[in-house]
């Protein structure tokens, strides 16, 4: 796996801190066997869509930078979001983890926008996760909505990635990447 990033051709690979050995092990000894050193970024493990572990192994579990807005939608309106529940809830990991640490890095700010018809209270912007936590376990917000809310959320951060990957030159990359058998 360690070779991985020789034969992508990339200068930088990202992982959760279960890819530390692997990436420490690759940064002493592809240099000692004449590969160029790459940059390797790490993040906090981060809980499966269904209630367990995230795996690559179930599609249903995670969330893939190349999904198409209607797969993130269908995996986030299908993972396990129990309205009022805030101690195992994949959806506000998934917010509080990714979401809000990307909008703060763009906006400056650690809001997050959840939106449903006025009839339902309408679109509120929680100025931190722990408002927006506080007002899912008194079930101010319905699961539904923080479904949905975090789907265009991530759709609107994947969609420049999305762009990028229709031309000819990235998919052929993909191709190589995950060669089908």
């Amino acid at each position: 796996q360690y070779i991985d990033e020789e034969y992508l051709e990339c200068d930088v690979q990202f992982g959760g801190v279960d890819q530390r050995k692997i990436f420490v092990f690759a940064e002493e000894y592809l240099p000692k066997l004449g590969y160029k050193k790459r940059g390797h970024l790490m993040n906090k493990m981060v809980g499966g869509l269904t209630g367990n572990k995230m795996s690559s192994s179930d599609p249903n579990s995670k969330m893939d930078l190349l999904d198409s807005s209607k797969q993130v939608e269908k995996k986030l309106k299908n993972a396990f979001c129990e309205e009022g529940n805030i101690e195992m809830n994949p959806i506000l990991e998934f917010i509080k983890t990714v979401l809000i640490p990307i909008n703060e890095l763009s906006s400056g700010k650690e809001t997050f926008k959840i939106s449903r018809p006025e009839k339902y209270g309408g679109d509120t912007i929680y100025e931190s996760y722990e408002s927006l936590e506080k007002a899912f376990a008194s079930k101010e917000i319905h699961p539904s909505d923080l479904k949905k809310s975090a789907a265009d959320a991530f759709n609107a951060l994947l969609d420049p990635i999305r762009k990028e990957f229709e031309s000819p030159e990235r998919q052929e990359l993909l191709k190589k990447a995950y060669p089908s058998n």
